[in-house]
């Protein structure tokens, strides 16, 4: 990159944390200046010290080793410490070492909810039971050296005034997955602590080209705006910011050069919804779709401020639900497009049903032009600009991640054989599969890439891995498919609840408040408590049942389809699924909104 300039202070990469009896002190053992500093375990204030506490040799306080302070929640009752207690390097981003959470802990830093009431203490509790899910998240990761909220042209575009600002300050905020737990710190004099972190997934390789090592890196990070699970996060909000948007980026570096490539996807722009009704596919609902065209006015205006110029890929299908998203997105984009905006509807299953994926060259046939003229990022051996991205491709299906996942693949492929035939090492009609090694190795990265932004949204790996992987269509591929949406029906109905509001906690959407009239619901106790847990697995029994025979025999499928029409199977299920709302159902208070509908 070009000249560098340090950042305001350097980040703490190693500290120690010390938990006396009243107070928390973390304390830099990397070698650094910086001053240790403590948090009162009284009421959570926090200042810088000199040294450590005095303690006794009979009361030792425990200490542990931690690599970075990600920020601080503050509830009703108490407040909560975010510390990574384990990471690993993952590879090098533009030179820096990246590194991935293993082990994140959230400390209790107030003793104040001992002498509440009974009620703050409830709603506490459900609070830090929502923390416990928070520390399983998942594709978390950092590096001490530099921001990953930008690519690599945007970063290289960076003024040196903004490089001499704390680490969290030069990014791009819509990507800091703490930015929300880092306020509570931001205006302590911390900064050598405060940790940038991203979600998203991170992947490289190498391989040989001739005599020459070609070396690969993919990126992704993920929008915090609407941030959120498969089902329980839809659409857009009014503003324009849309469900699952990820941006991925490959860097490919060989002979001195650096390119990088960003593509983005994210969910259908206007407000739309798919509530969880354990149906197997919940109906598709379009709310309020006079305010659609706004709507994505506000998201493309976004994008094209990002950017530049957007071209808008639509994959979902033109029949059904989806037809009717497809419909008035078309419509919606009508009024905006121009010579900067384009949109392209590709009907991806009609197309290349479920083995010819090679058909999606006629997708790239329609997209090459706009490929060609908003092109890449490229640096040469001086690290001087000879080309910068002008444009992105923005993908999308209904969920974001399987279709879209193959899709970008395509292109991403193309784009890196672009690069390589500009920086020299492809001859003009060269192609990534006439090389084994750089093919499996490439199929191997954006599989592992999909899998990952599929985990964080659906909890489950992307169906069609097998495709990216290999190329071809398998029959063990074709069971894990079955496998992993069985899998999303039952976390999309029993567990993305708690998730979902874990994430709203983290990312600051709701504020927890404590209401004078508020009582907490009353908890089932023993024989009804069994009763509602024995329905509960009953439940899922049987529509695992059905769906396994739906899988296996059309004869059940069309049985079950004339079920629907006689509304009798459906009436037996809404009755099972009204006693378990009744005596099963947790509900969580976040500023005078009952949210959190899930089940134990």
């Amino acid at each position: 990159m070009k000249g560098k300039a340090e950042p305001f202070q350097k980040l703490c990469t190693r500290m120690r944390l010390w938990e006396f009896p009243d107070e928390f002190v973390i304390q830099p053992t990397d070698g650094s200046s910086t001053s240790s500093f403590s948090i009162s375990l009284v009421d959570a204030s926090m200042m810088l010290i000199d040294s450590i506490p005095e303690y006794s040799s009979i009361h030792v306080p425990k200490t542990q080793l931690i690599f970075g302070v990600v920020g601080m929640l503050k509830f009703v009752t108490g407040s909560y410490l975010f510390v990574v207690t384990d990471c690993k390097c993952v590879g090098s981003y533009l030179g820096h070492p990246i590194f991935k959470f293993i082990s994140l802990k959230v400390l209790r830093c107030s003793h104040s909810v001992k002498h509440s009431p009974a009620e703050q203490k409830k709603v506490e509790n459900e609070f830090s039971r929502l923390l416990k899910t928070a520390e399983r998240t998942t594709g978390l990761y950092f590096s001490y050296d530099t921001t990953l909220t930008l690519s690599a042209q945007r970063l290289y575009d960076l003024g040196d005034e903004s490089k001499m600002l704390p680490l969290w300050r030069q990014g791009e905020p819509r990507f800091l997955w703490n930015g929300y737990m880092l306020e509570a710190l931001i205006d302590k004099e911390l900064d050598p602590y405060l940790l940038p972190v991203v979600q998203g997934s991170f992947h490289n390789f190498q391989a040989t080209i001739g005599k020459e090592i070609v070396d690969v890196t993919l990126i992704a990070r993920r929008c915090t705006r609407r941030n959120g699970t498969r089902m329980w996060r839809r659409g857009a909000d009014p503003e324009g910011y849309v469900a699952n948007f990820v941006e991925s980026e490959q860097i490919v570096q060989i002979n001195g050069f650096t390119s990088s490539f960003v593509q983005v996807r994210g969910s259908i722009p206007f407000l739309w919804e798919q509530i969880v009704d354990l149906s197997y596919k919940p109906k598709l609902k379009i709310v309020r779709p006079g305010e659609a065209p706004q709507i994505a006015k506000r998201h493309f205006l976004d994008l094209r401020k990002m950017y530049g110029s957007v071209l808008a890929v639509d994959l979902v299908n033109k029949h059904g639900g989806e037809g009717r998203l497809s419909e008035t997105f078309s419509n919606a984009m009508q009024p905006i497009v121009s010579e900067d905006l384009r949109y392209l509807h590709f009907d991806f299953t009609k197309i290349c049903g479920h083995v010819h994926f090679e058909r999606l060259s006629l997708l790239y046939e329609q997209a090459a032009d706009f490929l060609v003229k908003n092109g890449y990022f490229l640096l040469n051996e001086k690290k001087e600009k000879m080309k910068e991205q002008l444009g992105v491709v923005r993908t999308n299906c209904i969920d974001c991640l399987d279709r879209t996942n193959i899709t970008q693949t395509m292109i991403a492929r193309k784009m890196l054989e672009l690069q390589l035939r500009k920086i020299g090492v492809f001859a003009a009609e060269e192609i990534i599969s006439s090389h084994p090694e750089l093919d499996g190795s490439f199929r191997i990265l954006w599989a592992n890439h999909g899998d990952d932004i599929s985990i964080q949204y659906s909890g489950t790996p992307a169906l069609k891995g097998d495709i990216v992987r290999s190329g071809e269509r398998r029959v063990q591929g074709v069971l894990t498919d079955r496998y992993i949406s069985l899998k999303r029906y039952y976390l999309n109905n029993f567990s993305d609840g708690t998730k979902q509001d874990a994430i709203d906690l983290l990312q600051g959407h709701y504020i927890a408040s404590m209401r004078r009239d508020m009582v907490p619901p009353s908890p089932t106790r023993g024989l009804e408590a069994v009763a509602v847990r024995f329905k509960h697995i009953q439940l899922l029994r049987f529509n695992c049942f059905i769906l396994i025979l739906l899988e296996l025999s059309p004869c059940c499928h069309a049985l079950f389809q004339w079920f629907i029409k006689q509304d009798r199977l459906m009436f037996s299920f809404s009755a099972v699924v009204s006693d378990s709302f009744m005596f099963g159902n947790d509900r969580i208070v976040l500023d005078n909104k009952v949210i959190g509908a899930s089940w134990k």
